[in-house]
């Protein structure tokens, strides 16, 4: 039993170390709206997210998270918050589709689920939070919301579509030894 904690968690650390080294070798900033940055972090944590579950997903989520915002120079609380609503929603949604049925058809429902919701979440957590932090008046942020909303959609849209290419491809190591 702790040998299988053991595997667990240096799997989810790794996986961890992966998005980690993703977000800091590719950034890509969306031109529109150069502040909102692409960047495929989240992938590992949607593959964790459908072989480990979607608590592994929220824990991995929080991990990452405060690593980027805090260690590797992103935007702080802002970009935590941000971050953890974004990739937890999103996790959380397709993780729970997925774990009572893992076939390729409900895979594609349970990321373009997790990517509506991400998109609606974040268009109404932009509208209360980035005033707060970012001193932009709300009226600006509702002015800004369809690109916000493309580009969550693209973000979401993206790495939802890389998960599900590679995950059967890693999801063999992930399962093993747990």
């Amino acid at each position: 039993m702790r040998n299988n904690s053991t595997v667990r968690l240096a799997k989810l650390a790794m996986m961890a170390a992966i998005s980690c080294v993703l977000v800091l070798l590719i950034r890509i900033p969306f031109t529109p709206l150069p502040f909102l940055v692409y960047d495929p972090a989240d992938i590992p944590i949607y593959i964790t997210t459908f072989a480990m579950g979607p608590g592994a997903g929220v824990i991995l989520t929080l991990v990452v998270s405060f690593i980027q915002a805090f260690v590797l120079g992103g935007d702080g609380v802002y970009g935590f918050l941000m971050h953890v609503l974004a990739t937890a929603v999103f996790a959380v949604v397709a993780g729970f589709m997925y774990k009572h049925k893992k076939t390729k058809k409900e895979a594609v429902i349970a990321l373009i689920s997790g990517l509506v919701v991400m998109v609606a979440v974040m268009c109404v957590a932009n509208i209360f939070i980035t005033p707060m932090f970012m001193g932009t008046p709300r009226e600006a942020v509702i002015e800004l919301l369809p690109l916000i909303a493309l580009f969550n959609v693209l973000k979401g849209g993206i790495n939802g579509i890389v998960t599900f290419v590679v995950y059967k491809r890693i999801s063999g190591f992930l399962h093993r030894g747990i």
